[in-house]
């Protein structure tokens, strides 16, 4: 399902995904989308992480925060900006091809998450 990246769009997908008791985790393209689904399931009467666990990503500073804290997987955005400035210059000065570096992904494991529950 799509998102804009707002904790409003968050809410109305998760509000969809709340519906169904199928869903017992969701991972978010980022953390303001990740709040709202937390609120959307906590609308719906589904606790997490005991019915759904939620995953976002980018590790905001308030991710930790949250209720419950939200589990994520953390961008260390100054490094980001840095690669991709020395990958501009360097392909403008070379001329040659981009190099990239990949920029390591930490999960951080919080309370949003649980091991799935045993079907009913």
């Amino acid at each position: 399902m799509r998102g804009d990246w707002t904790a409003a769009s968050g809410h109305a997908v998760g509000a969809a995904l709340a519906a169904d008791p199928a869903v017992t985790a969701v991972f978010a393209a980022n953390d303001q989308m990740a709040l709202g689904l937390l609120r959307a399931l906590a609308d719906a009467g589904r606790p997490v992480p005991d019915q759904v666990s939620v995953v976002g990503f980018d590790d905001l500073p308030d991710a930790a925060d949250y209720r419950p804290p939200l589990t994520t997987v953390r961008q260390d955005f100054d490094r980001l900006g840095e690669r991709a400035v020395a990958a501009l210059v360097s392909g403008i000065e070379d001329g040659g091809p981009w190099r990239f570096e990949a920029v390591p992904a930490p999960l951080v494991i919080r309370s949003s998450t649980a091991p799935a529950p045993a079907p009913a």
